[in-house]
């Protein structure tokens, strides 16, 4: 179990799986480029050049809260076109509980945006329906994320049906603006391209501050090649800009927890020249 401190706040991290997958599957380019930067193995890059890709929560306290971001692929769910995550049978309740949290204990469920590997445990299946999995909790959707994934296509499978209509039927969400805080240390950033409405979310506490990024970044590949936009990013031209803008920011110190990250899955940028160096913690 993977767990930091910022400040008062307390991430942990609660992992579904973990992929290796050909760089071409998600980052095209990556893999003519990833042997320039060995600081990548052992965490990010397997011996033989995959990439690795984790699935999972994180569960972040603050202020008497405990918020969950992003819910990951869940179980049972029919996902046609994305194979690797359908009709899953995964621990990741037990997981959560072993990680010290109960379902019923979760107050606030925020998603980075709304795909397929980010909601899926919004709900479960009991007796023949969708039902949200934290009952006690208010789940957050950004306005513009939410009215774009209404009229998408679902290309992948019926996420939008099975993980979020429900939610919103149950009465338990709440559609915020993209500047939207949840505590006096957890707030929202705007970080769109990869979805039109996609958030980061930010962390200030006793003078510390860090950021889970989403799925803006999938992989520290691209810090040294910001350039390289994800095959999955709704506008590749505006994800990137978006990495340009944010890493220099970003590369102030403060602690980024990667969404997609394995290994190591926090630690900080490190400017060189016109791109950056992830330095795990």
């Amino acid at each position: 179990m993977s767990t930091w401190q910022i400040g008062d706040v307390s991430i942990t991290k609660v992992l579904e799986m973990e992929k290796h997958w050909p760089f071409s599957a998600l980052l095209p380019g990556a893999e003519e480029v990833v042997d320039e930067f060995e600081w990548l193995k052992p965490d990010f890059v397997t011996e033989e050049g995959r990439m690795k890709l984790s699935i999972h929560a994180l569960l972040v306290e603050s202020e008497g809260l405990t918020i969950i971001v992003d819910t990951c692929c869940g179980n049972n769910k029919q996902r046609p076109g994305a194979t690797p995550f359908d009709n899953l049978q995964t621990d990741f309740m037990s997981e959560l509980e072993n990680s010290g949290y109960r379902s019923e204990d979760v107050d606030v469920v925020i998603s980075t945006h709304l795909h397929v590997d980010h909601v899926g445990w919004n709900t479960t299946f009991v007796d023949g329906s969708w039902v949200p999995t934290f009952p006690n909790a208010e789940y957050l959707f950004v306005k513009d994320e939410l009215a774009h994934w209404s009229s998408e296509p679902q290309h992948y499978g019926p996420v939008f049906e099975d993980s979020v209509q429900p939610i919103l039927d149950a009465g338990m969400a709440t559609i915020i603006d993209v500047d939207y805080e949840i505590t006096g240390e957890i707030g929202l950033e705007l970080t769109a391209g990869h979805t039109p409405g996609h958030v980061s979310v930010t962390i200030n506490s006793q003078n510390e501050s860090g950021l889970i990024t989403g799925d803006m970044t999938h992989h520290p590949v691209q810090f040294a090649k910001p350039d390289l936009a994800s095959s999955a990013d709704w506008n590749q031209d505006m994800s990137t800009a978006t990495r340009h803008e944010a890493y220099e920011r970003w590369s102030d110190g403060r602690l980024i927890i990667g969404t997609h990250f394995a290994g190591r899955t926090a630690g900080v940028l490190v400017a060189e020249g016109n791109s950056w160096r992830f330095e795990a913690v």
